[in-house]
């Protein structure tokens, strides 16, 4: 029966690069092995030895090049070990893709060390917390050793096992035969899931993990200018590691509570003062509330709605450096809705005595531009 083209049995482009190429290799390795498909073992195997064979060839850029050349003619045979054994030359992309599943000398022994996992939690604050800085104790519930059986989980008076099923490994070989040699796999052992050592008599007060979860308070030191969505990582403040590994982190998201008067926009606060109109018009001088407290800004006389000031060196402290944003102040002119009629009156009295001057000065500006408009 005439070979298939190496491209077609890997399911890839003749231009495929090296990394797609192993990529499909990868994927089909898992999906044709003979202990995947124990119901069709002889029929995987044979797809499973064609599968190898195509990758064999074209994973290695000398026999790819003959190959596009000449053909399957040109191609080195597969590269199957004698005495019927896979040979180990060239197959560690192989082991990578099997090992993954039943773990291997190529996989990473679950007996060393394990970081321990990290924990995460969110603080609200105040805007002035974030502003200025605050420090908050938290409490958290973490993975410890267990004091009662310092960490071995056995009981008092007892000390774990060595494993007998796998000898303190951890890991068992099974050596199979399938329909074109042998082939041995590591798994994780049963036995000590593992561990490579058995509790026969667990500690009562942590059943034999060698570690409980307690609640413990932790500082948090919050510096001055955070703002909402920053996240704060304290080191080893997380769970236990296994194995004498290192503990994971605590990382801490924080949320600021939106603030009655002020607005953040990058390190600058802004605030919205009201006056009346009067004050717009003739100027004044008024209390405007800060992060430090109160303090007086004085408005020019004919200051017109949605003017802004700045008071310098009243917003948020930087973050990363020395100094602080601005205070952004913008003014509402607030236009009264109910008048006496003496005070209608005396509006009426202050238009007239303004409405003619306005009016000429407007008017001479609005035909001087239609002039110009038209007679260009």
């Amino acid at each position: 029966m005439a070979k298939r083209d190496y491209y077609e049995v890997l399911g890839v482009s003749r231009d495929a690069t090296e990394a797609e190429i192993k990529k499909a290799y990868r994927r089909l390795a898992r999906q044709y092995h003979p202990d995947m498909n124990p119901d069709r073992k002889e029929e995987a195997a044979e797809k499973f030895k064609e599968i190898h064979e195509a990758y064999e060839v074209l994973s290695d850029p000398e026999k790819r090049a003959r190959y596009d050349r000449f053909g399957h003619a040109g191609a080195e045979s597969p590269g199957f070990g004698a005495g019927g054994d896979f040979g180990f030359g060239g197959f560690g992309d192989l082991f990578d893709v099997l090992f993954e599943n039943f773990g291997g000398p190529f996989a990473r022994e679950r007996r060393g060390p394990q970081r321990g996992a990290d924990l995460q939690m969110e603080i609200e604050l105040s805007f002035e917390e974030a502003a200025f800085g605050v420090e908050r104790e938290v409490k958290i519930n973490r993975w410890e050793d267990c004091e009662e059986c310092g960490g071995t989980g056995a009981a008092a008076g007892t000390k774990p096992a060595t494993c007998p099923a796998c000898g303190g490994t951890g890991q068992i070989r099974v050596t199979q035969a399938i329909a074109f040699g042998r082939f041995q796999t590591i798994r994780t052992c049963d036995r000590c899931h593992g561990e490579g050592r058995v509790i026969e008599k667990p500690c009562g007060a942590c059943q034999g993990r060698g570690k409980v979860r307690r609640p413990r308070k932790v500082k948090i030191r919050v510096p001055a200018g955070i703002d909402t969505g920053s996240v704060l990582r304290l080191a080893g403040e997380g769970d236990l590691g296994a194995h004498g590994g290192p503990p994971g982190d605590l990382f801490v998201s924080v949320r600021v509570r939106p603030h009655k008067i002020f607005r953040r926009e990058g390190d600058n606060v802004v605030c919205e003062i009201p006056i009346s109109f009067v004050q717009a018009a003739l100027g004044d001088e008024i209390e405007v509330p800060t992060l430090d407290g109160k303090t007086t800004l004085k408005i020019p006389e004919g200051t017109q709605p949605g003017a802004v000031f700045h008071l310098r060196g009243r917003g948020i402290p930087h973050l990363r450096g020395y100094g602080r944003g601005d205070q952004v102040v913008r003014i509402k002119v607030v236009i009264p809705t109910r008048l006496t009629e003496r005070q209608k009156e005396l509006l009426r009295q202050f238009e007239e005595t303004t409405r003619a001057e306005q009016y000429q000065t407007r008017g001479k500006g609005f035909f001087e531009k239609m002039k110009d408009a038209f007679m260009g």
